[in-house]
């Protein structure tokens, strides 16, 4: 994903984020990287973990990941959650096994010149650009194969099929011809991996139809929708008008843009309340949002979760997003509204192209959404069946079931 277009097109702020743009940033982030966590990593304790011998393994990479796993180890008693050894599950940090790094810093040394003299035969002055990730990618997949090798997990069971780590683990699972579950814990797109697993769990035709484009598929696939949403489904909302208006942010929008919006939604429209979330992920400065007024607040997606947020608004706000789809399971409503300029492919999602959201190209277009919400809001749950092949079937609020019996038969 790091050298295809998309990922170049992410705004400057984000990508700088991830990348220094700077290379003498670039390489100063590489050398912190190997002194502060990799040699931390060396002379540091094993992790103290549950039995992971012959166990499931729920294999996280973030706070996402594990609520979208968790129903798992709620019903299968076997289950245990694990994690790279520093990476970040938000408010779980402390509830999943840490599967330790400890000779990291010698593999990625050793195998960092070769494989980047490799990519920059393929993909050219891309590969000088994003060494510091191919740096941080190295390594893992030597010391996934050695713990696989040493536990034996009878299955091991991912939310996220494309970051370094995540693909580092089912490359050495598949060596050890480790049975591997993909359960699908947001929306996709095409410019995701090909997926390689030996059984798929995807939420609906819409993932399918884009995994398509990403190559060939190795395995089962089968539907079984959304399973973190089928406790919430009981809360659909079905109020004839809207008054609370949720403004949902991610590490793609411009921060500039997220304040101006907000602060002119809370003036133009004082009878109505605002409540912004942030991505899980990002660190930036949201305080402001207090000072706009008693008509807008903050959820913090560290201690509420996505559907416990979505509970208590009508219209949800936001640009390239899979909390669209999670709103519309709700029959809320959602705006597309991006945030200030953007590079980054428009409708990343497809929502807006396939009708589940409306599209509001400027702030005045957003007014009047907003405006013709406040008098009637549109049911939209239904168009919701495209991403979810659950909706409107006996199966319905039933995904936890599904994916239950397809781990049993598998």
């Amino acid at each position: 994903m790091r050298f295809q277009p998309i990922f170049s097109a992410l705004p400057a702020d984000a990508l700088n984020k991830i990348s220094p743009n700077n290379f003498f940033r670039r390489f100063l982030k590489v050398a912190l990287y190997t002194g502060g966590r990799l040699l931390s990593n060396l002379f540091s304790a094993a992790p103290k973990n549950e039995d992971l011998h012959g166990k499931i393994w729920l294999y996280v990479v973030s706070q996402n990941n594990y609520d979208a796993l968790q129903f798992l180890k709620e019903n299968l008693p076997e289950t245990v959650f694990v994690a790279g050894q520093n990476k970040q599950i938000g408010r779980y940090n402390q509830q999943v096994n840490r599967l330790s790094l400890r000779w990291k810093l010698f593999h990625t040394l050793w195998l960092f010149f070769p494989v980047f003299i490799g990519l920059y035969k393929i993909h050219g002055r891309k590969a000088l650009r994003f060494f510091d990730l191919i740096f941080i990618s190295i390594g893992f997949y030597e010391q996934y194969l050695k713990h696989l090798k040493k536990y034996r997990p009878k299955a091991v069971v991912f939310a996220n099929d494309h970051n370094d780590d995540s693909r580092a683990m089912l490359l050495a699972a598949d060596t050890l011809n480790i049975p591997t579950i993909y359960i699908q814990h947001a929306s996709v797109s095409t410019a995701f991996p090909p997926l390689e697993f030996s059984l798929s769990l995807l939420e609906g035709q819409d993932a399918l139809n884009k995994y398509k484009q990403c190559g060939p598929i190795s395995g089962e696939v089968k539907f079984i929708g959304m399973p973190k949403a089928d406790k919430f489904l009981q809360y659909r909302n079905f109020k004839p008008k809207a008054e609370n208006i949720g403004i949902a942010g991610n590490t793609l929008d411009h921060y500039e843009g997220l304040k101006e919006t907000l602060t002119s939604l809370t003036r133009h429209f004082p009878e109505l309340h605002f409540t912004f979330r942030s991505h899980p992920g990002d660190t930036r400065d949201f305080t402001f949002v207090n000072e706009l007024g008693r008509n807008a607040t903050v959820s913090d997606p560290k201690t509420e979760t996505v559907f416990e947020f979505l509970k208590n608004q009508d219209v949800i706000i936001a640009a390239d997003s899979s909390i669209h789809l999670e709103a519309a399971l709700l029959n809320i409503p959602g705006i597309y509204y991006r945030f200030g300029e953007s590079n980054f492919t428009f409708d990343y999602y497809g929502y807006v192209k396939q009708g589940l959201i409306l599209y509001a190209a400027n702030s005045d277009t957003l007014f009047k959404a907003l405006q013709e919400y406040k008098m009637q809001r549109p049911e939209v749950y239904k168009k919701a069946a495209y991403y979810n092949a659950t909706i409107g079937t006996e199966t319905e609020g039933k995904s936890d079931e599904l994916a239950l019996k397809a781990l049993a038969d598998l």
